[in-house]
């Protein structure tokens, strides 16, 4: 019999001991030092669980609106993860401490688990943001398609003029010759574009940050999650290596 401590395990040690004693009470002690090959675990454990959790980074540089492709790599994900550590556990002996190996599945189940509710933000707050703008739409209705247009002179007098003509400086060509170089006609195109402006001015400020928040979630989630998860592997392989 030899008692073995799986706390470390697969990057464990485990030594056991053999007594032999003779007739005349002179005892032998042996001890056996075992140590695993590390290759099997890692191409069998940690080599597919660090492939799915770097599969579920993809999901940071695909379109927020693509909803069905970021979804469904992230449930695959972490349904992989899951066979993976039923798997593992599995063919283990049935301990009530924690192994090394079980740390390093569930971080790693952590890191895929927290790739999905990192899309599940993003799509609230594009959702939230098409509300809004949906409202500010219908309360600020825009007038874009008026038929007509005011024309204001140099000299401060008002005119209709059919909204298809031309902005900018043009020639009045009611006005006599001898007074176009005094009348120059400016369609400032007063049929409420400023106040069109303002308007698309209000909307931008008040969408402008939650659009900046849902890019910069997956715009920062791409540098955040790999720097984490290599940050975690380094204190991983230092500790139990």
């Amino acid at each position: 019999m030899c008692n073995m401590d799986f706390s470390r395990f697969p990057l464990d040690s485990q030594t056991c001991s053999l007594e032999l004693e003779s007739w005349w009470y002179n005892r032998l002690y042996i001890n056996f030092t075992l140590r695993r090959h590390i290759f099997f675990f890692l191409l069998q454990t940690y080599f597919p669980a660090t492939l799915m959790v770097m599969l579920s980074w993809v999901s940071f540089w695909i379109d927020r609106r693509a909803v069905p492709a970021r979804v469904s790599l992230g449930i695959t994900t972490v349904l992989t993860m899951s066979t993976i550590i039923t798997g593992v556990n599995a063919s283990m002996p049935r301990v009530s401490y924690i192994k090394a190996v079980d740390i390093y599945l569930w971080v790693s189940f952590v890191f895929v688990f927290l790739s999905v509710l990192e899309y599940a933000a993003v799509n609230y707050l594009t959702t939230v943001q098409e509300r809004k703008e949906r409202k500010l739409r219908e309360r600020f209705p825009c007038t874009c398609g008026i038929s007509h247009s005011k024309t204001m002179m140099l000299d401060g007098n008002y005119s209709e003029s059919d909204a298809n003509s031309l902005a900018g400086y043009t020639r009045n060509q009611m006005v006599p010759e001898e007074e176009k170089q005094e009348k120059m006609v400016v369609h400032l195109a007063m049929s409420n574009e400023s106040n069109s402006s303002r308007k698309r001015g209000l909307r931008g400020h008040v969408g402008l940050r939650i659009i900046q928040n849902t890019h910069a979630i997956d715009k920062y989630s791409r540098l955040i999650f790999p720097g984490t998860y290599i940050f975690f592997n380094l204190i991983y392989w230092s500790v139990f290596s």
